[in-house]
């Protein structure tokens, strides 16, 4: 087992390093070759856009051996990034939206399939550590690879990049061939192409799920919308350079790590939906530190804000692992990161629309939401008490595990 859990890990810093590192190049180069910063901006959605077609891509998951097709996805990935070889200037540019399409569904389904497939490589009370740890790893690529790929743009252009970044996804798919999967006996599998439907109805079912899963969603979009807000407060407010919102960025991504590398001993102890309403908490508490007028609680703030945000996400994919029958893992885990990813394309835009009344109002609404959240979950949590017995048996070594 701590085999296969090394290997997840190697496998998260991996694949954060490449599509981190490539999410950057691609707006860089777009900008380089039209000169537009909204036609930029536009690569960023389209790696986004995907996730809401999450419960239909996953139910692909359901339907063909996981990690074979796992395997498949990322090189085919490498294969579409290795196209943009082509690229030779703005003509071409519609290349690197395309290819940033590619990117976006193939995260979906390496997304989803891992998640499918780490209760077939792990026992059930090592799920919340090794997510945890994950999510530290593909944090600390957000703070590492974005300055590496953009330092190999510059130096050697958008080609050396793509090179570097089409590598890492051969490597994932070499990692993934290298696991020990035990297989358990899995449920009948969906013989109809319901994947929404069915999808939904085993997340939002039960409330072992429904509520961590929840809370997440409302964390990631209040993290949307007050993005824009963070930058008013430090340019507008505070009246900073702009480069601090790099020292910001800096914090927030040390405090997820720290967060990650915590969270799973906090989910063994007190199950999923508790740490998910700790993390709810924190996010809106830092969203209050950034609002008052003074730099170090800003950074502070940063720093609390990114230990609550990955507890709310590790809490709800570690309860979706623990609590959906495993012919199902694949539709709804994606489903669960459509509900969770899907409400940021509004919070985004939104946010930026309500920093018009004020760099804080966004913030407080941001922190009054949460807290809501939270309350509303506690409440529900204590009003009528659920097992939280893992549905995922504890995997078993048989032949012909996939």
């Amino acid at each position: 087992m701590r085999r296969n859990a090394g290997l997840f890990v190697w496998i998260s810093l991996l694949s954060g390093f490449g599509s981190s590192a490539m999410s950057l190049v691609a707006g860089i180069w777009i900008l380089d070759l039209t000169d537009s910063t909204s036609l930029a901006a536009l690569a960023g959605l389209c790696v986004y856009a995907p996730v809401l077609a999450g419960p239909w891509l996953g139910g692909l998951l359901d339907r063909a051996p996981r990690r074979p097709l796992v395997i498949a996805v990322n090189l085919m990935l490498a294969a579409a990034l290795l196209a943009l070889l082509a690229v030779r200037g703005p003509g071409q540019t519609w290349l690197i939206f395309t290819v940033s399409c590619a990117y976006g569904i193939s995260y979906v389904l390496i997304d989803a399939g891992e998640t499918a497939l780490l209760p077939s490589a792990l026992s059930p009370t090592e799920l919340g550590d090794v997510n945890g740890w994950r999510s530290s790893a593909q944090e600390g690529m957000k703070l590492v690879a974005p300055l590496a790929g953009a330092g190999l743009y510059a130096w050697r252009g958008g080609h050396a990049a793509v090179v570097l970044s089409a590598a890492t996804p051969v490597l994932v798919a070499i990692l993934y061939a290298a696991l020990r999967l035990h297989r358990t006996p899995p449920d009948q599998p969906a013989r109809h192409s319901d994947g929404l439907r069915t999808g939904l109805v085993v997340l939002f079912g039960q409330r072992a799920t429904r509520l961590p899963v929840m809370l997440a969603a409302v964390s990631i979009a209040m993290s949307g919308l007050t993005t824009a807000a963070i930058y008013a407060m430090v340019v507008t407010e505070l009246r900073l350079p702009t480069t601090f919102l790099g020292v910001l960025a800096s914090a927030q991504g040390g405090g997820s790590i720290l967060g990650g590398l915590i969270v799973g001993r906090l989910i063994a102890a007190r199950g999923p939906v508790a740490v998910g309403v700790a993390g709810t908490v924190l996010f809106a508490v830092g969203c209050l530190a950034r609002c008052l007028p003074w730099w170090p609680a800003t950074v502070v703030g940063a720093v609390v804000a990114g230990v609550g945000l990955p507890w709310t996400l590790v809490a709800a994919v570690t309860a979706v692992q623990m609590h959906t029958p495993p012919a199902l893992l694949g539709r709804v885990s994606a489903t669960a990161n459509t509900a969770m990813f899907g409400p940021l394309v509004a919070a985004i835009p939104l946010g930026s629309a309500a920093v018009h009344l004020g760099a804080r109002p966004p913030l407080i609404a941001a922190a009054a939401i949460c807290l809501t959240a939270a309350v509303a979950a506690t409440f529900r949590r204590s009003s009528t008490p659920y097992d939280e017995t893992p549905t995922t048996p504890t995997p078993r070594r048989t032949a012909g595990s996939r």
